[in-house]
């Protein structure tokens, strides 16, 4: 659901979204900060997220 989420807020505001990351590794933060002047690939990034946790919550409940 995090992931869903996550990718649903870079859709709608990538900018805003990067910059939410201000906790975690340096390298992180750096990536984040490149990403906040990156709206397109932002979003892009959101996209898969959503895709990704759908994906992943099917299979949780194949193996079930």
């Amino acid at each position: 659901m995090v992931m869903i989420g996550d990718g649903v807020m870079a859709m709608i505001n990538p900018e805003r979204d990067a910059k939410a990351w201000k906790k975690g590794p340096k390298p992180w933060r750096n990536f984040m900060h490149h990403l906040s002047r990156k709206p397109t690939l932002t979003r892009v990034i959101g996209a898969a997220q959503i895709a990704g946790g759908i994906y992943w919550a099917l299979k949780q409940d194949e193996m079930d």
